[in-house]
């Protein structure tokens, strides 16, 4: 069954299919102005891949875009993919899916949440067409496995199978493109923020050798070292060593905050117009920041920051 909530607008239409990965356009290059950085002597540009769609911003099209060629070119209708009840990942899907003229199936963690009133984020998702399928929490830890993945199957029909973020081969290879844009900035640090490595196994690869690229953790307790690794040997055949996870910045965990996270984030707004959020961004640059006080980096560097949206 097809939840709804209305008053969603239509999401804007996406470039043709296929040959997406190639047409994307570049995302602006921003400078930041901040005494602090001044301070410290160092440069730091923000790559706005949040400004890319409005519905499917920054790293989550560049991983979708070619899992929904590929879809067309298996002859599938239909993408289904993973998330939580607040994914920001179901929600794009959704947005690209209806755009591409796809059939979309969101398969959502916690049982608990079938029947009650759609939150603001799936509720979008479920406006644009995605159908919603509640998981228990034990399938949900298994939901690779043959055991929970037929019988969505048997549910929904043939469907290319999505992992929650988008990070599979096709999505990080979708990703190199920002690392190459990145590649002649000037940037010697590159960073963002890692949920599931897609993003930083794709934009590592596209950097130089010259260039390092930091991942900053937003949440604890996953090998996101390992995860990151493992998509780069599945995408590229290799593991590149210009890398590094940092995972000292996650404030308690995935969708967990503290005040002064939400402090940093406010200021933040209040002196460059730009909203965070508090699940990657905040605590990736809240990283950036502390590492200015810590001699993280050199006076003269350059870094450039992904807001992915």
């Amino acid at each position: 069954m097809t939840l709804s909530a209305p008053g969603h607008p239509e999401p804007p239409g996406l470039p043709g299919l296929p040959g997406l990965v190639t047409a994307l356009p570049e995302s602006p290059l921003e400078e930041l102005a901040d005494e602090r950085l001044r301070r410290a002597g160092v440069r730091l540009l923000l790559k706005r891949d949040d400004l890319l769609h409005p519905d499917v911003p920054g790293n989550k099209w560049r991983k979708l875009l070619p899992n929904l060629a590929g879809a067309r070119a298996a002859g599938l209708g239909t993408v289904l993919t993973f998330g939580g009840a607040y994914s920001n990942h179901l929600r794009a899907t959704a947005a690209a899916g209806r755009a591409a003229g796809l059939r979309t199936v969101g398969v959502v963690r916690g049982d608990e949440l079938r029947g009650r009133p759609l939150n603001p984020s799936l509720a979008r998702a479920a406006d644009w067409g995605m159908e919603l399928d509640f998981l228990d929490r034990a399938s949900w830890r298994q939901r690779d496995s043959e055991s929970v993945l037929g019988p969505l199957l048997e549910r929904h029909g043939p469907a290319l199978v999505l992992p929650e973020g988008g990070s599979n081969p096709a999505g990080v290879r979708g990703c190199l493109p920002l690392g190459r844009e990145l590649a002649g900035t000037g940037a010697s640090v590159v960073c963002c923020s890692v949920g599931t490595g897609g993003t930083l196994a794709g934009l590592a690869a596209g950097l130089t050798d010259s260039q390092l690229a930091i991942g900053f953790a937003a949440l604890k307790h996953a090998p996101l070292e390992a995860e990151t690794a493992a998509l780069q040997c599945a995408a590229f055949g290799a593991r590149t060593p210009n890398w590094r996870i940092d995972d000292g910045h996650v404030f308690g965990g995935y969708g967990r905050t503290t005040p002064e996270l939400t402090t940093f984030a406010d200021d933040f707004r209040q002196r460059h117009g730009i909203t965070l959020d508090l699940c990657y961004e905040a605590k990736a640059l809240f990283g950036v920041f502390a590492g200015l006080g810590e001699g993280a980096f050199g006076r003269g560097t350059t870094v450039a920051f992904l807001i992915a949206g």
